[in-house]
């Protein structure tokens, strides 16, 4: 890991690494796989994870496969962080938070406007004010993202674990950040053809229920709460 901040920015400015990541963040990969996943040649994709194991981003090992051979390559991502960026003709401003185990409470934000300022001093104390209540939602930001993290990772497991299907953990894993996509977003995200979204998209519903129409699919949350009402009521008389 190298010493300095990783350029994360400089990483997600390019499609390619942003779609390698996204097929990292469902499991572990070998080279092969996320070559296969990408339309660029082997030789970018090595150039690309390359790049991302100079900045930190992830780590290789190798590891022995289930039949004779060499040992395959493999990658997975090598930080828990959240960044936030404002960009304004004023600010220019980024920070990086980093995840740990998900913490509860209440956050209380104080939103009322300050009163007018008219001095230069006031202005700074009122910019030092806000950037309190800034460093309160940041504070909830992170919680936020590692409960994210840690129900991201729980479902994944237990994805693997029962159905074992990657294609569809994969559908879904965009599903549950996106809120909904298109089939054709899917098909050029995973590197598969519409028609296998579709077939694997009707798979998944069988487990978690979505809804599929007119090239658009995201998780029917309504058929969701009324299976998980289902399954609690199943025990009662």
């Amino acid at each position: 890991m190298p010493e300095t901040e990783p350029d994360v920015f400089y990483i997600l400015g390019n499609k390619v690494r942003r779609d390698l990541l996204s097929h990292l963040t469902c499991t572990e990969c070998y080279f092969s796989f996320l070559s296969s996943k990408v339309s660029v040649s082997s030789t970018a994709v090595a150039k690309h994870l390359k790049i991302m194991e100079r900045e930190g981003i992830l780590h290789s090992y190798e590891r022995e496969g289930p039949f004779i051979g060499p040992a395959r390559k493999y990658y997975d991502i090598a930080i828990s962080r959240t960044y936030v960026a404002t960009i304004t003709p004023n600010l220019f401003w980024y920070r990086g938070l980093e995840l740990g185990e998900p913490s509860g409470g209440k956050v209380e934000i104080n939103l009322s406007p300050a009163g007018d300022s008219e001095s230069l001093t006031e202005m700074v104390e009122s910019f030092l004010e806000v950037s309190k209540e800034l460093e309160k939602v940041l504070s909830a930001l992170r919680a936020l993202e590692s409960r994210r993290n840690t129900l991201m990772k729980a479902i994944k497991e237990r994805y693997l674990h029962e159905i074992g299907d990657m294609t569809q953990l994969a559908i879904l894993h965009y599903l549950l950040l996106t809120g909904g996509t298109t089939v054709d977003e899917l098909s050029d995200r995973l590197n598969i053809k519409e028609r296998e979204v579709l077939a694997k998209a009707r798979e998944l519903d069988r487990f978690v229920p979505l809804i599929i129409k007119e090239g658009f699919i995201k998780i029917d949350e309504e058929r969701l709460k009324q299976r998980i009402g289902g399954e609690n009521d199943a025990g009662e008389d």
